[in-house]
């Protein structure tokens, strides 16, 4: 019983972060609408610049119980620029944890305001998260065939239009994963076709990441290269990830992260220069696959060295980087403050409710009109 008592105690160790973050949102939206309403008539770049702030507010609270609450080790590789630039951020994925590892590195670069997502379609009906994300900047996007080349290039020009972020914000990071969907050791068959598929493009066949596509990462490059600085190259390992045989396994879920069962995070960085980024579509997909041959190449030193030493690390010395409580606390104590002094009252804890619900459909009609 005592034994169950302790398992059932570790499994509850999300609850409260999951409780913070998720109870915080109707919170935020409600400040972020108000603003949305204030900014009705003044200019876009100044509603961009209060809505990077309220976003990075957001962000440094769900950094606290990822980073310090957790108390993982995050070990940097390779060449993080300290200054702030104009980014496209590709990254190998393997977890819903992948979109917080875009969120460490740019808060160690004070640009978390500034993050904006490529996602895919599905993701815009998230109760409330799903319209904010796209009124912040992000793009939905579908796979394959069915994607959207002149709607990408659109939201993207609307950005650089209104003077945004680029012109007076200073940065954007705007991350994407090639691969389109998560790499799984488990799904067999999604590996299998994907490396098939490489090969009968003319390849290398990539062992632990799938092959990348190239469309989105295109249409980025070439709508924003007259503002872009760089690329950020990152490739990412979770520490456990490897069962007893020695095979890799699949990659801590978001709960599985809270629940503290991810020692260190490995993050591998390789800044490369906008004018080395071939321009024509052609050219930048093997330029992109190339890329990841490399990523593979790390991940199997990582995973796979037949020297001990040498596994359960990337080549190269590590920087042990840890997140300041300064940067983070404050906004834990904001939004759950503001939080729990709306659902003191009466009338709190409707607006709260009403905001659950009314958001909801509300963000639900927009997406479906406009993202």
């Amino acid at each position: 019983m005592l034994l169950s008592l302790v398992l059932h105690m570790y499994s509850m160790r999300c609850v409260l972060p999951a409780a913070v973050l998720l109870g915080s949102a109707p919170t935020y939206v409600l400040a972020w609408g108000a603003w949305r309403l204030l900014s009705a008539f003044l200019p876009a770049r100044l509603y961009q610049a209060v809505d990077d702030r309220l976003y990075c507010v957001y962000q440094s609270m769900v950094l606290f119980f990822f980073e310090n609450y957790t108390g993982v080790q995050i070990l940097l590789y390779g060449d993080l620029p300290k200054n702030k630039e104009n980014i496209i951020y590709l990254a190998n994925h393997q977890s819903t944890v992948d979109w917080i590892i875009a969120d460490i590195l740019a808060v160690r670069q004070n640009a978390l305001g500034h993050v904006r997502y490529v996602l895919k379609d599905g993701l815009k009906w998230l109760p409330l998260y799903g319209c904010y994300f796209s009124q912040h900047g992000g793009i939905y996007v579908k796979r394959s065939a069915k994607f959207n080349e002149k709607e990408m290039r659109s939201k993207l020009q609307s950005y650089m239009n209104a003077g945004t972020p680029f012109l007076y914000v200073s940065q954007m990071y705007l991350v994407i994963f090639p691969e389109g969907t998560r790499y799984n050791p488990e799904l067999t068959k999604v590996i299998s076709a994907s490396q098939t598929f490489a090969a009968q493009e003319g390849f290398a066949v990539l062992k632990h990441v799938l092959t990348p596509r190239i469309k989105a990462t295109h249409v980025a490059f070439d709508s924003m290269k007259n503002y872009l600085d760089a690329i950020y190259d990152v490739t990412v390992a979770f520490e456990g990830t490897v069962d007893d045989k020695g095979q890799r396994k699949e990659a801590p879920s978001m709960a599985e992260f809270l629940c503290k069962e991810c020692p260190k995070i490995h993050i591998h960085i390789d800044r490369i220069d906008k004018k080395d980024v071939p321009e024509e579509q052609a050219y930048m997909r093997r330029w992109l696959h190339e890329r990841f041959e490399i990523k593979d190449k790390l991940l199997i030193e990582f995973y796979d060295s037949l020297d001990p030493e040498r596994r359960n690390k990337f080549p190269g010395e590590s920087v042990n980087s840890k997140l300041s409580l300064k940067k983070t606390l404050p906004s834990l104590l904001i939004l759950s403050g503001l939080t729990a002094g709306m659902l003191m009252t009466e009338a709190g804890r409707k607006l709260y409710v009403r905001t659950w619900i009314y958001g909801t459909l509300i963000g639900c009609l927009w997406v479906s009109i406009k993202a």
